[in-house]
């Protein structure tokens, strides 16, 4: 069988403070993988230090100028990073009359631009060096179908999916995978929000087939995969992890 374990690989995990984020990180310190997280607070960056042993790294991604030293920094740190995953990311549902440029500015700074050059930053790095990394962006279901109050946020999380594909095909000959994962509503900080109006979170549950929302730890099983040799003829690809949702 292909091996699912990650030893000896160091993995670096965007928005990894709590929910998503989090989860991932454990699935992949689990699995054998050194890991290093970043936040935007210098508190929260200092506390995933702390979980996992490894320096404290608070960036804010929608600083972009600074990007490309971090990723420097990082790599002659760390040694070298072998997978990365974009999880860090951020929603503001207001129904799309009611969203501002800076709703918008704010949401795909993030969500994309942010993971884009974290991307290629690091890819550059790979590439010179002859790492045949891996990449896991953490998508949407909600940039696969529509849905209410996600103008912004479900656009930018289609663009990552299509990102996703694009970097996949110009970095396959260098043997750089890339991939993506769709979850649906996964209760955790940043859907808070949504899954605590009672009457929208009945709506949204009826659409799911399994019946249920999903748990951080579903997407992080995943992520590992996705990471892992078990993968390795996998590129270009998005998982949904929906229970069904997106089937009709």
């Amino acid at each position: 069988m292909p091996d699912f374990r990650l030893d000896g690989k160091k993995a670096l995990v965007t928005g990894a403070a709590r929910g998503l984020g989090k989860a991932i990180a454990d699935g992949l310190a689990q699995s054998g993988a050194t890991v290093y997280g970043t936040s935007r607070e210098a508190q929260s960056a200092h506390l995933i230090s702390e979980r996992y042993g490894t320096p404290a790294l608070a960036i804010d991604l929608t600083e972009h100028a600074k990007i490309d030293r971090f990723a420097d920094d990082l790599i002659q740190e760390s040694g070298g990073i072998d997978l990365l995953v974009n999880n860090a990311g951020v929603n503001i549902p207001k129904p799309a009359l009611d969203l501002t440029p800076e709703d918008w500015d704010t949401v795909f700074d993030t969500n994309l631009k942010g993971s884009f050059f974290l991307t290629t930053s690091l890819a550059r790095h790979w590439i010179k060096n002859g790492t045949q990394g891996a990449i896991v962006n953490v998508a949407s279901q909600a940039g696969i179908v529509a849905i209410e109050e996600r103008a912004a946020y479900g656009t930018s999380k289609a663009g990552l999916i299509h990102l996703t594909k694009i970097l996949a095909l110009e970095w396959a000959p260098t043997g750089i995978r890339v991939n993506a994962v769709a979850p649906t509503f996964v209760r955790t900080e940043l859907t808070a929000s949504t899954l605590n109006r009672p009457d929208w979170a009945a709506e949204l549950l009826s659409r799911i087939p399994i019946g249920r929302f999903g748990k951080p730890e579903d997407i992080a099983g995943a992520v590992t995969f996705l990471l892992s040799d078990a993968a390795a003829l996998i590129t270009g690809h998005t998982l949904t992890i929906d229970g069904g949702y997106t089937i009709r």
